[in-house]
């Protein structure tokens, strides 16, 4: 009986390495979904703690779908602000705003009052949705210990490229918006004139 205890967690342990080791070693190197691909089924958490399912999300008005690293990163906190200026123009188009994180449902809830957030903020603290999207990468060590302060969700060895993706009602997406460069962010402006050239 032990011997296929530990046998189990040796299996475990060399999967979880196998699939760490997968990750981009450099944000540079992710590899994101295309625009034309459909967004795969994921089950996330709400600020309450509830799961819900993305794809049903995406059913009520076509999406647009950002990425950030947590409530810990300025730069994703001054973009989550932008948005929400905007989301009224947005809502008028025909859009929702939809932001994912791997922070959890409680720090999820602290975002949206320090930002002023109005709309949907989900959980992926497990980073299934992150890895899935092709925009996830190796988090340095440097990083660890302003995510142990910033984030309470489960311990990922992984970030998220922030991205913007313009998702429609089945899930498919329409424009994405993927840089390395964690300090790049499109612009409110910019995604207007994104919005004006695409038919909910």
């Amino acid at each position: 009986m032990k011997e296929k205890f530990f046998t189990w967690i040796l299996m475990f342990t060399l999967l979880s390495c196998t699939s760490y080791s997968q990750l981009p070693e450099k944000a540079e190197d992710v590899t994101p979904l295309q625009v034309g691909e459909t967004i795969p089924s994921s089950i996330l958490k709400t600020t309450s703690g509830s799961s819900t399912d993305l794809l049903n999300v995406f059913k009520a008005k076509p999406t647009i779908l950002i990425f950030y690293r947590g409530g810990w990163c300025p730069y994703c906190n001054q973009h989550l602000a932008e948005m929400a200026d905007y989301e009224d123009r947005i809502l008028e188009m025909g859009y929702q705003i939809v932001a994912v994180s791997p922070d959890s449902p409680e720090n999820l809830s602290k975002t949206m009052d320090k930002d002023n957030v109005n709309y949907t903020l989900l959980s992926d603290s497990r980073g299934e949705l992150i890895r899935a999207m092709g925009i996830a990468y190796k988090a340095t060590f440097l990083y660890e210990s302003i995510r142990s302060k910033g984030a309470t969700g489960e311990k990922l060895d992984l970030l998220p490229v922030p991205s913007l993706f313009v998702v429609d009602q089945k899930g498919v997406i329409q424009y994405e918006h993927v840089d390395p460069d964690y300090k790049v962010r499109m612009s409110g402006e910019e995604l207007m004139k994104v919005l004006h050239n695409l038919k909910p």
